[in-house]
């Protein structure tokens, strides 16, 4: 069992940054992909980024690409998502999610949710 708990949400002005943790607990953190995932009102729930265990490998979706990073620490069972230059459409509740094995872009391929972060990118 794995539990995730996303922090560092706020409101923030256009072309600003935000960095989002996740810290998790439970067993065996280094083996578990992450992903990072967000929810807009009245829209699906939407991949952002995601990581292998490892580290080594990443994966964004089109619309964040060059803007925010994916990143995690095996030592301290944290992830973190650095957002930069962000726009109002980058407003939605932010969550990150956990597997065992490789990283997804589809959110039905996670087991393990946190609660969410709040992120409001004003114009």
């Amino acid at each position: 069992q794995v539990q995730l708990v996303e922090s560092g949400g706020g409101l923030v002005q256009a072309g600003g940054s935000l960095r989002l943790s996740c810290a998790t607990s439970g067993r065996a953190f280094s083996t578990y992909a992450m992903g990072w995932f967000r929810q807009a009102p009245g829209k699906e729930r939407e991949f952002v980024a995601a990581m292998s265990s490892s580290g080594l490998s990443t994966s964004y979706s089109d619309s964040v690409k060059g803007r925010f990073t994916i990143s995690r620490d095996n030592a301290k069972n944290m992830v973190y998502l650095q957002m930069n230059s962000l726009k109002p459409e980058d407003t939605a509740v932010y969550y990150c999610a956990a597997r065992r094995g490789s990283y997804s872009r589809d959110p039905l391929m996670y087991d393990y949710w946190g609660q969410g972060t709040q992120v409001t990118v004003s114009s």
